[in-house]
């Protein structure tokens, strides 16, 4: 209900939140070429977001050296979610423009959502709902420590 009656945000999350209280903000780390966020509407416990620092839409602007540190930082993400939640799987992906479903269509981003067998059930189907085991907050501060280590190399 704060979402839905609170103010809404303008500008970019990816360029915005992380110069912003990055607790606040569900910011996990920032490195000179990413930042790695919660979803603050995840479809799984961990749902995380992973964009470029340079605000773009566009994968083929990225320069090589910027893909591969961008690269980088999903893959070392995909590590460590891995270690904190074991799941038994994960959805990585990006969804580029409206059409294809991106929610943030001005600044690409991939998504990492882990898995498990039977995460899913009649809720979404017939409530339009999900459930998330864990409260966001709950989950940063579950994550963030290992997080950090992004940051410092």
């Amino acid at each position: 209900m704060a979402y839905i009656g609170g103010p809404k945000a303008t500008g970019c999350i990816f360029c915005m939140e992380p110069a912003t209280d990055r607790r606040a903000a569900l910011v996990l780390a920032c490195t000179p070429s990413a930042v790695v966020m919660l979803n603050r509407f995840p479809y799984a416990n961990g749902h995380l977001l992973v964009a470029p620092r340079c605000h773009t839409a566009d994968l083929n602007a990225l320069e090589a050296v910027q893909y591969a540190a961008l690269a980088e930082v999903l893959r070392r993400s995909v590590r460590l979610l891995e270690r904190e939640f074991q799941p038994e799987g994960l959805n990585v992906g990006m969804n580029l423009g409206r059409a294809a479903g991106a929610g943030i269509e001005d600044h690409l981003h991939w998504h990492i959502v882990p898995r498990w067998v039977g995460d899913t059930n009649f809720m979404p189907v017939l409530g339009e709902v999900r459930v998330i085991p864990e409260h966001l907050e709950a989950v940063y501060d579950r994550l963030q420590p290992h997080f950090a280590v992004l940051e410092t190399g």
